[in-house]
């Protein structure tokens, strides 16, 4: 039976809840420290699972000692002291105990374990390498460790502990369902599952992964939508006689190219900024443009993934077909222009995102 709920994550910026200048640097200094073991740490445990996936092939000289990756308790030719998923949270134990919460440790090792599974066999046959983590790995922990969640005395934010380190929430002027689900998970109608702390810049934030039940629409298993995605139209869909175009273009492309444009001018004019903090002041602008070209491509394509879905609902279409979408990214690999200005991947997940919220079958061809 079909899943009725789905997970959704939610970036919420979180301070530090004191006025003691000293409490804030230190929780800061321990979070970052902790990303430093983090990142460490996820190198490591891909590392060794590597390894221990290849080590029959370390054994090539001796033909008589046959070997198995496996624990030697249950398996006659083992040669692993426990299984193999707890070898590496041993060898994170034996590095870092007493450096970082073990409930970092065990959702890091379960988590990037998961990870291996899923992605080795593309490891094998070469179309994928293996996953190397930076410094700026989120932290990953489990939702039982947050204490203490409340109201804020504002009204608008949430405060809690998280490894006894008190946070509050900024919410700001956030228009979006933050607050609401927020809310449901303090009454007890959402749950919280296992979610991260981002660190990045300085500002900490919490990607909050919230258990919610799916949307119900009343969908007819005998209608079927298929739509195409393509740079002159963003979407276009046909559903029985119906046959609708989201998106142009100029909309879309024309707005892009000048911010672009844009982005090139300030390139050239870089040199002479002002300075004061070395490069980071001089190309301030410079970023603020890069910044708002993916803020726009992000909102565009989140429009109209959410319209494609409405017209879905609204026809009770069960099953959306992308039609010639594998045919068309490979075509754009081999076109720089296509592969610079048209975002195929970033809009293919939205438009999977939105279709498994709202119940629908979502097919690639």
């Amino acid at each position: 039976m079909e899943k009725q709920t789905m997970i959704l994550t939610r970036k919420i910026q979180l301070l530090i809840d004191s006025r003691d200048r000293e409490v804030i640097k230190a929780a800061k200094d321990q979070l970052y420290s902790w990303q430093r073991i983090c990142f460490r740490a996820a190198n490591m445990i891909m590392s060794h699972h590597f390894v221990q996936e290849q080590v029959k092939d370390f054994f090539y000289l001796t033909e008589e000692i046959k070997l198995k990756i496996a624990d030697q308790k249950k398996e006659e030719n083992g040669i692993l002291k426990s299984s193999r998923q707890n070898t590496t949270y041993r060898l994170l134990s034996n590095h870092f105990k007493g450096q970082i919460p073990t409930n970092m440790l065990s959702y890091l090792n379960n988590t990037l374990i998961s990870t291996f599974n899923k992605e080795k066999l593309a490891y094998w046959k070469g179309e994928k390498s293996l996953r190397n983590y930076k410094k700026n790995i989120p932290l990953p922990f489990g939702a039982e460790v947050i204490s203490k969640l409340s109201h804020a005395p504002d009204g608008r934010n949430f405060c809690f502990r998280l490894f006894q380190i008190p946070f509050k929430t900024y919410l700001g002027k956030d228009r979006s369902d933050k607050k609401i689900m927020l809310n449901r998970v303090l009454n007890g109608t959402l749950k919280l599952r296992s979610s991260h702390l981002q660190l990045d810049q300085g500002k900490i934030y919490l990607l909050a992964a919230i258990e919610t039940e799916k949307e119900q629409h009343h969908l007819d298993s005998s209608v079927i939508a298929e739509a195409s995605l393509s740079i002159e139209h963003p979407v276009t869909v046909k559903i029985g006689s119906h046959e609708h175009t989201i998106g142009n273009k100029e909309e879309f492309l024309h707005r892009r190219l000048a911010i672009q444009a844009a982005i090139y001018r300030v390139k050239k004019a870089v040199t002479f900024n002002r300075g004061g903090h070395g490069k980071k002041r001089k190309k301030k602008s410079l970023e603020d443009y890069q910044h708002q070209e993916r803020k726009y491509i992000d909102y565009k394509l989140h429009v109209y993934s959410r319209m494609l879905i409405d017209l879905c609902v609204k026809h009770e279409a069960a099953t959306l077909i992308l039609v010639n979408q594998e045919l068309k990214e490979e075509i754009a690999k081999d076109d720089p222009f296509l592969l610079q200005n048209w975002s195929y991947y970033s809009l293919k997940e939205k438009i999977a995102y939105k279709a498994d919220r709202a119940g629908i079958q979502l097919v690639v061809e």
